[in-house]
């Protein structure tokens, strides 16, 4: 039987890269495999991240949320859904998990300075976090269009003594952003450490950041099994570059559980303004792993759309990709409009106001619910608060609030 290539998900992953990079992937390689075998590295973590970013997020059952949709109590006849409430984790989102595994270490390599690229500005926010944390200086580069509609995200990290820089190439978003990050990677390998935020780039990003995130999914599986004596028939998780959704994932990979990814649709995916690369996507390599992406017929990569910032992105983590072509995970898209109504919806039924990137995750299960039967149980990753996003929402409803 053919062995699995390392840094591969099936045809999935690799490492696609200039040359001058590869001593750098290969001396983070290294130090994971290495760190990742100690366990003093993971109990230093797991400290952190239980007395520093406030882990165990809790497992909330929104019976409200399912009472609506069923169209009143009629006596608990309707099915469960929980939340997994990443938006009450330090910083807001579920990023932090996996910024505070990054820096950690990068301490443990003797690195001093921090770099990273962001789109939403929470994983932004919690790279600047930690390298505050850890004494470390700290670098972020952040498209112009995500900086004009993040404003609350680049104070934070300007804040916490990080310095954002702008990226004026391309879409101005993040695939922009993180191409930047890259080149001052390549020119600065010495003494930095690159923080990439999702589980996309080159081997080992993709798997570390999984590894990092899969705190979610361990909680959940725990949590659920607490409160149903079983686990759930279906886990929704929003996915852009994918790692809120592969941290849900991971853990009941394998189990029977449905996973349901769910992509940005933008404006439609017949307008060509969407960021729904497992629905349009194709072979091709983006930011040094080979995944789907979108492109042209010539092989240049679309500009994504979304209301999200954090999903505005034209590629896919290769896991994901890999789990699409399995069939193992499912993958759906909803519309801006329809992760807006879910902010509303999600607001005035239990007080929780979502990131749009979360939105679009309760907006698939607010589609689909009405038809499950009163047995079905749900969680949804809500991977973060929709603080950030009040200047987007509140524009985008104007006249509806």
């Amino acid at each position: 039987m053919e062995q699995p290539k390392i840094g591969y998900f099936g045809k999935y992953g690799g490492r696609f890269v200039p040359e001058m990079l590869m001593p750098a992937l290969l001396e983070l390689e290294a130090a994971y495999n290495e760190a990742k075998a100690k366990p003093e590295f993971w109990k230093e973590l797991d400290e952190y991240l239980r007395n520093y970013v406030g882990r165990p997020t809790p497992l909330y059952k929104a019976a409200k949320l399912a009472a609506s949709l069923a169209g009143g109590d009629n006596g608990n006849n309707y099915p469960r859904i929980y939340l997994k409430r990443e938006d009450l984790a330090h910083t807001g989102a579920h990023k932090i998990n996996n910024t505070m595994g990054q820096v950690l270490l990068a301490k443990y390599m003797g690195k001093k300075e921090i770099i990273a690229e962001t789109g939403a500005g929470q994983h932004g926010v919690a790279t600047a976090t930690a390298a505050a944390l850890f004494g470390m200086s700290c670098r972020v580069y952040m498209g112009a269009k995500d900086i004009e509609r993040q404003q609350p995200n680049v104070k934070r990290m300007q804040l916490l003594g990080a310095e954002v820089i702008p990226v004026n190439q391309g879409s101005e978003t993040l695939k922009d952003a993180i191409n930047e990050a890259l080149r001052d990677w390549v020119t600065t390998i010495r003494q930095t450490y690159y923080v990439m935020g999702s589980v996309v780039g080159p081997h080992p990003y993709p798997s570390m950041v999984r590894d990092f995130q899969s705190v979610i999914g361990r909680e959940a599986r725990t949590q659920i099994l607490e409160q149903e004596g079983r686990l759930p028939d279906t886990l929704v998780a929003c996915v852009g570059g994918g790692s809120n959704a592969m941290g849900l994932f991971a853990p009941f990979l394998d189990t029977e559980v449905n996973l349901v990814g769910v992509e940005a649709a933008g404006e439609g995916l017949i307008t060509g303004h969407h960021s729904a690369t497992l629905a349009e996507g194709v072979d091709g390599v983006l930011h040094g792993a080979f995944s789907l992406i979108l492109q042209d017929e010539h092989g240049q990569v679309l500009e994504a759309h979304s209301v999200a910032p954090g999903l505005d992105y034209p590629g896919v983590g290769p896991e994901h990709a890999s789990l699409h072509a399995l069939e193992r995970a499912k993958y759906f898209y909803v519309t801006d409009d329809e992760a807006l109504n879910a902010v509303i919806t999600l607001s005035r039924t239990e007080g929780i106001i979502p990131a749009l990137e979360s939105a679009h995750a309760v907006a698939y299960a607010l589609k689909i619910l009405p038809e499950l039967p009163s047995s079905h149980c749900m969680i949804i990753n809500l991977s973060g608060r929709g603080d950030k996003d009040l200047n987007i929402i509140t524009s985008q409803l104007e006249g509806r609030l």
